[in-house]
């Protein structure tokens, strides 16, 4: 391969993070369930993870680069119990069209149960039902041995009781891929895109993100490790409160210096560590750790394990099982299940 194509291709990682630095941070946004991580894997190494190329197809809403011909027939179902009756539910199904082209399509619903409503005076007037749906479809192209190209293109639609919301969003990834050295690197510009019509008729944005994530599996080691780096477009992604306040002397008045290192604080929330344990071909042990989640939703004094994620995946005969178990905070974790398949594997073609 020749410098210039070299070249040619770095820039697409450079064009990524142009393109993030013109745009603003947002405070508040819609669509935000779509951030839930699609997958049990995902959910075990920190709620995201996408640095990997290895045939995964619930990796395809999340990062279309990822998507080639190894996903083709395969078939993943996810079920999240999350908090306060909200569930989650994902499937993705990949396809190759040729040797360069590949496609996927993703479906996932989040259900937020049904709710008692009342009337401006207090009197209960019914029950409610609401909830968020997307429909995806993706495509990744291999552009040589190396690099692989992708993008997505989805609808999203919510809606509370009577009220509805839709916007179009699409997503653009460059993954580097070098299986010699079991090395991944990863770019992605997430959620470009509006809301068509919204629910009390104000245009609101949808969270864009800039993410780029490193994989490394050191040789003849038995696992691999990761390193995710997310809202790269926004640098301070603490929350504007009286908790994050300088400390003032009640006495003199002064403002008290911090013990906290502000700018690794600041710098940590961005990032996100992942461990997956190759054991033998068909079990993988994972674990991870995400420090802005930790930092959110500690309690101060009894921060637990918030912000740990663990996971087992394991093989049975044609079927790959995947579960997470991730601490949010005191109240609980939040439990998630995958199931993957070839369903060339299992269904025989009729003659």
């Amino acid at each position: 391969m020749t410098a210039s194509r070299h070249s040619r291709y770095y820039l697409l990682f450079l064009l990524l993070g142009m393109v993030s630095s013109t745009l603003h941070a947002q405070e508040t946004s819609v669509f935000n369930t779509q951030q839930l991580q699609p997958s049990a894997r995902i959910g075990a190494m920190g709620g995201n993870f996408f640095a990997v190329k290895d045939g995964d197809v619930s990796m395809a809403y999340i990062n279309p680069s990822s998507i080639d011909s190894s996903m083709h027939g395969k078939l993943s179902l996810s079920y999240l119990d999350f908090f306060s009756k909200t569930n989650f539910g994902y499937a993705a199904y990949g396809r190759n069209i040729n040797s360069k082209l590949s496609t996927a399509a993703t479906v996932q619903f989040v259900s937020h149960g049904t709710m008692e409503a009342y009337d401006a005076l207090g009197n209960q007037t019914g029950t409610f039902s609401a909830g968020d749906y997307f429909l995806n479809l993706g495509a990744g192209y291999k552009m040589d041995s190396l690099w692989t190209i992708g993008a997505n293109a989805r609808i999203l639609y919510s809606n509370i009781a009577e009220l509805n919301s839709m916007a179009i969003a699409t997503d653009f990834a460059a993954t580097f891929h070098q299986p010699r050295r079991n090395l991944t690197i990863t770019g992605i510009i997430r959620n470009v895109g509006i809301q068509l019509n919204s629910f009390n008729g104000t245009r609101e944005k949808i969270p864009f993100e800039f993410q780029v994530g490193i994989t490394k599996k050191p040789k003849y080691a038995p696992f691999r490790f990761s390193v995710v780096a997310d809202n790269l477009q926004t640098w301070d992604l603490r929350y504007n409160s009286d908790l994050n306040q300088p400390e003032i002397d009640p006495v003199t008045g002064e403002v008290l210096e911090s013990t906290r290192w502000e700018f690794g604080d600041i710098f940590m929330r961005h990032i996100i560590f992942g461990t997956e344990f190759l054991l033998g071909e068909n079990i993988v042990i994972r674990g991870a750790y995400n420090y802005r989640r930790r930092q959110e939703l500690k309690v101060e004094d009894k921060p637990g394990m918030a912000g740990f994620s663990f996971g087992l995946g394991f093989g049975i005969k044609k079927f790959r099982f995947n579960y997470s178990r991730a601490i949010y905070h005191l109240a609980g974790p939040a439990n998630h299940f995958t199931v993957d398949v070839n369903i060339h594997d299992v269904i025989r073609p009729t003659k």
